[in-house]
């Protein structure tokens, strides 16, 4: 039975990183997934780690990936693939103690982790110390938008439907 689980958290993660890079690719389609305004509504996704722990590296992946194949430079690379990572992590551990109405908090990490991290890198990266406070409050309407709105859209459609969702949580 061991064996079972590690393939389910190996499937979940995958399905997740691969749903995190098909989004973000598509919305950049609308210039919407990489640049000082970006609202990625593949970032919705990062509430799932209150659910289900396989979200958390599914995520980084996804990530990782998608800023990859987009034509990010090395440092948002890298560095923007670990805020999601970190605001993943935290997101799952208000999902192992957060009850009731209390998970809807899940959206906050991702938001604070991108917002107090990307600024710097893409200032840095593109060279435009004097673009900061303009990149702290797009990055922060993004990630409010894509975390904040559709993530609690669906924080609520998976509280609504976990044990068919998510039947081995």
């Amino acid at each position: 039975m061991k064996g079972n689980k590690k393939v389910l958290f190996l499937a979940q993660g995958a399905a997740v990183a691969a749903m995190y890079a098909v989004i973000t690719l598509l919305i950049s389609f609308f210039g919407l997934a990489n640049g000082a305004i970006q609202i990625r509504i593949s970032e919705a996704l990062t509430v799932l780690p209150a659910f289900m722990p396989a979200a958390v590296p599914g995520l980084f992946i996804g990530c990782l990936l998608s800023n990859l194949i987009s034509g990010c430079v090395i440092w948002d690379i890298i560095f923007g693939s670990l805020a999601t990572l970190l605001g993943a992590c935290f997101t799952y551990l208000i999902g192992k103690y957060a009850k009731g109405r209390l998970i809807y908090l899940a959206c906050v990490p991702p938001v604070i982790s991108n917002t107090l991290i990307l600024p710097f890198i893409l200032s840095y990266a593109y060279g435009s110390p004097e673009s900061l406070i303009y990149l702290f409050a797009t990055i922060f309407a993004g990630e409010a938008i894509s975390c904040g709105v559709f993530g609690s859209i669906l924080v609520y459609y998976i509280k609504k439907h976990k044990n068919r969702i998510l039947p081995n949580q």
